[in-house]
């Protein structure tokens, strides 16, 4: 396997939206995923909706300490739904809750193209809304950010091991893997499949045999705002 990098992402969000709503991911699951990258001394970035870091302030504060906060929207809004002027109005809300983040996701990986400028007008450096298993294509620039697309889903990582590691096999250079806090709680069978197939425990074991798959392997572990540093001093390695 050659040398890849790894950016572990997480989705801090309630319970599968907009299906559930409640918040046994960021009471349960959440500190379950900090302690795990304790563990393997590896960062995280978490695209928090600002509405729910308005709630769970203690633990913004120690991903802010530890890791890398991101934001995720205000309320998980669906940016593909909004007009200019409310995707600006929403952003603008959102990072007078979280601060001075440089990185951005937009819920159900839904961002139009124009609205890259609201990212770059608000501050942001680097983006993740986009996805190589719907089509984008690499790494590149959108109106002044950086896009650095998904990997592949985050039900593919609920996977049996030996089913979603030929995923992990692929020769990718940069590889943006997408995670949910809600994952790793038992989630109720009795909404959509992906709401509850594999979630609990299984899936933050998996989580770690994939954290020891790429550390085994020679992986680098960075940030989404680390990688933005490192590529726009090297643009020709990616």
């Amino acid at each position: 396997m050659n040398w890849v990098i790894v950016i572990l992402t997480f989705d801090v969000e309630p319970d599968c939206p907009p299906f559930l709503w409640s918040e046994r991911g960021l009471k349960e699951g959440l500190p379950r995923i900090l302690e795990l990258l304790d563990k393997h001394e590896v960062p995280g970035t978490f695209f928090f909706t600002a509405k729910w870091a308005e709630r769970y302030q203690e633990l913004v504060d120690e991903i802010r300490e530890r890791h890398e906060l991101g934001c995720h929207g205000y309320a998980h809004e669906r940016f593909d739904k909004l007009s200019l002027k409310e995707a600006e109005s929403v952003i603008e809300k959102a990072k007078k809750v979280l601060g001075d983040v440089k990185s951005f996701r937009a819920p159900n990986l839904k961002l139009p193209l124009e609205y890259y400028k609201i990212l770059k007008d608000n501050g942001f450096l680097v983006d993740s809304s986009k996805a190589l298993h719907k089509g984008w294509k690499g790494i590149r620039e959108v109106n002044g950010v950086l896009e650095v697309p998904v990997y592949t889903t985050s039900l593919v990582t609920r996977l049996p091991w030996r089913i979603q590691l030929r995923w992990h096999k692929k020769n990718n250079r940069v590889k943006v893997l997408m995670f949910h806090p809600w994952e790793f709680v038992k989630m109720p069978i009795n909404h959509r499949p992906d709401c509850w197939f594999g979630t609990g425990k299984k899936a933050l074991d998996l989580l770690d045999k994939i954290i020891g798959f790429y550390k085994s392997q020679g992986a680098e572990f960075l940030t989404l705002v680390d990688f933005y540093h490192i590529y726009v001093k090297n643009k020709d390695l990616y």
